[in-house]
């Protein structure tokens, strides 16, 4: 079946973005689309929904790959994509520079960076904190319960589809990989910030050996997300078994009204992270600088575009104290800022409220500009906007146990200082439904093999298959 979206006004400059439909390449020019942050135009082919969905009835191409067989492939594209001389990376960055709202030194740095996902240890240890016994990848394993009633159990290949983000084209690769190793039918979504780079991965994969399982079992097309006209076709359980969505709310209410029996939703949906800094930090001018130039860290994860960068930052001090932590915060979010080369000016609407804020001096104070170089605001309260663009919202409480009331499911990751009363706090966090507390300034990368969103995810990927094979009930019968 064939869908053609409806086709939005097309501008001179419009960049090509081909498909990748279970191991072949798909170009053309047929459907033109915005992307959602800069409006630039791009082309790609005409979407072949056949092409995409592997019937019930073929058994999974991964299915009886080796996990070490696998990981092995996955390794050697890592070393393909931080190749600079591959042309098809050099290309996803030079496309993805006119659409995605990052500049293009953040986007090469993150596409060759996330490389470093397809590591051999890495996705060992992935895979083992995933499955208490990762042989089940690979093979029935047998059991046997207390009455003697013997089983066999596998992690079964499934079919997903990945609702890919559009802040961080790293994502794709660890999709990619996750996907591999699950021995998944895979069809990525892509965002229409990144229409680029699942596909170059998928190519250089094609590259390397254009017949290989993993190959054969990926896709990666565009829609606008919400066209009914694609996904109520696509999102029913005789095609997929579970949707893996990243992304804003929009994108996650796109997919819940298509979930039912057999169809379910693994969500990294959206979340919002925090800094928790004791009055410790104030003890001395050194320790002052040190929490601030932490918080600052946290605060321009990616540009502050993903989910772990701090965006309210809760502070236990009086107001003095809190104005010379703020000016020393911002001091740091604005040299990261300039060395980053990303100086967007906030949206108009941000910008009003801001301006509107700096009125209300017994209440606010503002350090910095709207211009994208750092902002931070000083409150007795959250603001009541969400924190963008390299913005700080620095929110001064007489002590900590008053943060927590803040903390919240949406909570993703937490900062805090100073690191020894981390411990004190933890369950508190957990129980408000934060999912992550680390020393501030390490709201980055995490432990690898970590849960992520309050979940194994590889485990909630697979379907978990049992075949019972009798044992006690045979013996009485005999």
């Amino acid at each position: 079946m064939t869908v053609t979206p409806a086709r939005p006004e097309s501008t001179d400059a419009v960049v090509s973005a081909p498909f990748f439909q279970r191991g072949e390449l798909a170009a053309g020019a047929d459907t033109t689309h915005r992307s959602r942050d800069l409006g630039v135009t791009f082309a790609t082919p005409r979407l072949d929904l056949d092409r995409v969905v592997q019937p019930r009835g073929e058994v999974p191409p991964l299915l009886n790959v080796p996990l070490t067989e696998i990981i092995d492939f996955l390794v050697e594209t890592g070393e393909r994509i931080r190749d600079p001389r591959n042309p098809l990376m050099r290309e996803c960055v030079d496309r993805m520079s006119a659409t995605h709202v990052l500049p293009r030194a953040v986007l090469e740095s993150q596409v060759t960076g996330a490389a470093a996902y397809l590591d051999r240890r890495l996705l060992r240890t992935v895979v083992e904190q995933n499955f208490p016994d990762p042989r089940a990848l690979d093979e029935w394993i047998p059991k046997q319960d207390f009455t003697g009633r013997k089983s066999y159990v596998r992690a079964f290949a499934p079919r997903l589809v990945h609702v890919l983000p559009g802040n961080s084209p790293g994502v794709a690769v660890k999709s990619i990989a996750q996907g591999a190793m699950v021995k998944a039918v895979n069809l990525f979504k892509m965002s229409s910030s990144d229409p680029f780079t699942t596909v170059a991965i998928l190519r250089t994969m094609a590259e390397i050996d254009p017949g290989h399982p993993i190959v054969r079992s990926m896709s990666a097309v565009y829609w606008r997300g919400g066209d009914d006209a694609v996904e109520r076709v696509l999102y029913r359980p005789q095609y997929f078994d579970k949707i893996v969505a990243w992304g804003g709310g929009d994108a996650i209410d796109n997919v819940v009204k298509y979930l039912g029996p057999g169809l379910q939703l693994v969500s990294f949906d959206p979340k919002t992270s925090i800094s928790m800094v004791g009055r410790e930090a104030f003890a001395s001018a050194e320790t002052l600088d040190l929490a601030a130039a932490l918080t600052a860290s946290d605060v321009m994860v990616l540009n502050q575009e993903a989910c772990v960068a701090s965006r309210f930052v809760y502070v236990e001090a009086d107001e003095a104290d809190a104005d010379r932590f703020c000016a020393r915060l911002h001091g740091h979010i604005s040299a990261k800022a300039a060395a980053s080369g990303d100086a967007r000016p906030l949206d108009r609407d941000l910008r009003e409220e801001i301006d509107t804020l700096r009125m209300l001096d017994d209440e606010f104070r503002v350090w910095g500009r709207t211009d994208g170089r750092g902002l931070v605001i000083r409150s007795d309260e959250p603001v009541g906007f969400h924190p963008v663009n390299k913005t700080a919202n620095v929110v001064r409480v007489d002590s900590l146990d008053q943060a927590v009331k803040y903390v919240n499911v949406a909570t993703q990751t937490i900062g805090f200082y100073p690191f020894a009363r981390m411990a004190d706090y933890r369950d508190r966090l957990a129980s408000g439904g934060a999912q992550r507390v680390v020393r501030l300034g390490e709201a980055g990368p995490s432990t690898i093999g970590n849960p992520h969103d309050a979940m194994y995810p590889l485990h909630r990927f697979v379907h978990w298959m049992a075949h019972e094979d009798g044992g006690a009930g045979e013996r009485e019968q005999e």
